[in-house]
């Protein structure tokens, strides 16, 4: 028996008590009859007012419910373009900072070059001393025992010597043979990897680092093979040969470099805690480089990722 039957029937019954004992004429049967129907009228209006408003609710419910659907969409949407704006600025900084790392070549060569040239100058003033007038009364001539021609041939062999500095003795590069002047070496490594040669470009770098270990440009070399196990995924032999730039180059120009793209390895490694650790020690350690801002920004990444990860609902 439903509510509205339940109402009718205990007003029934206290229509039936009110009445007299002596009714039972017709005339209050029809009054009875009568107020039965008021009831049910009234019960009926107030069944549809009822109906009416629990149709309200539920649209108001069902309103709200697709409301807070669209806002969880929207926030959804919104964390994966914070994520993909983070991601594609993180590949700019990248660019950017492989572009600056060319400009830092560049004028690493370009010092290279200055030395060889003031190298050559330096020699050639030195022949045009040897070549000066003798003063009179000394011999011109070639030292006794020795022919005009070898006497020639030992001044060409002193000028051509005077073009590069020789090669470790002793020492044979990939192919077996001696090793070519250092600045041609380093620049066909730098050329052969930056064509995406990066087995040979390896091999150049790690021949120059055996035959040139303690040259200006060694701590550049020993970073590109960094930069190739980088390149190639292998994250961590690139954590190891960054670690030998900052051991054994901490002075050189790419051992900021170097420190911020192992804290990136590390990273890649999912060593959170070691590549934060990373990041900041190069702030500090570095604190007005362009790497040093690199590390701030990549460090706010990582926040604004965490705190994602922690407001998004489970």
């Amino acid at each position: 028996m439903n509510m509205r039957n339940k109402f009718l029937a205990l007003a029934l019954l206290s229509a039936a008590f009110s009445l007299p004992a002596h009714a039972g004429t017709k005339e209050q049967l029809i009054q009875l009859q009568t107020s039965m129907d008021n009831l049910q009228a009234q019960m009926q209006r107030m069944q549809q007012a009822f109906d009416e408003r629990m149709g309200v609710m539920k649209n108001l419910i069902d309103q709200t419910t697709d409301n807070i659907n669209k806002m969880n969409t929207s926030v959804d949407t919104l964390n994966k373009t914070v994520q993909t704006q983070q991601q594609q600025s993180g590949q700019t900084n990248d660019q950017l900072s492989g572009q600056i790392q060319q400009m830092h070549d560049s004028v690493d060569e370009l010092k290279a070059r200055i030395a060889k040239v003031s190298k050559q100058l330096e020699d050639f003033q030195a022949q045009q001393q040897n070549l000066q007038p003798a003063q009179p009364g000394a011999v011109t001539g070639p030292p006794q025992g020795t022919s005009p021609s070898s006497a020639n041939s030992s001044t060409i062999g002193s000028a051509g010597n005077g073009a590069f500095p020789p090669p470790p003795a002793g020492f044979a590069g990939s192919g077996g043979s001696a090793a070519p002047p250092p600045d041609v070496l380093y620049n066909n490594a730098l050329r052969d990897y930056n064509g995406g040669k990066m087995e040979l470009a390896a091999q150049e770098f790690s021949d120059y680092l055996r035959a040139y270990p303690t040259t200006d440009l060694a701590g550049n070399a020993q970073f590109y093979l960094a930069e190739i196990q980088y390149r190639g995924g292998n994250y961590s032999s690139a954590v190891k040969q960054y670690d030998r730039v900052l051991e054994q180059y901490p002075g050189g120009n790419k051992a900021a470099s170097a420190q911020l793209k192992k804290g990136y390895a590390l990273l890649e490694l999912g060593q959170k805690e070691a590549a934060i650790r990373e990041l900041r020690a190069l702030m500090v350690r570095y604190p007005r480089s362009i790497e040093a801002q690199q590390a701030k920004d990549r460090l706010g990444r990582i926040n604004a990722a965490q705190n994602a990860s922690s407001a998004r609902p489970r």
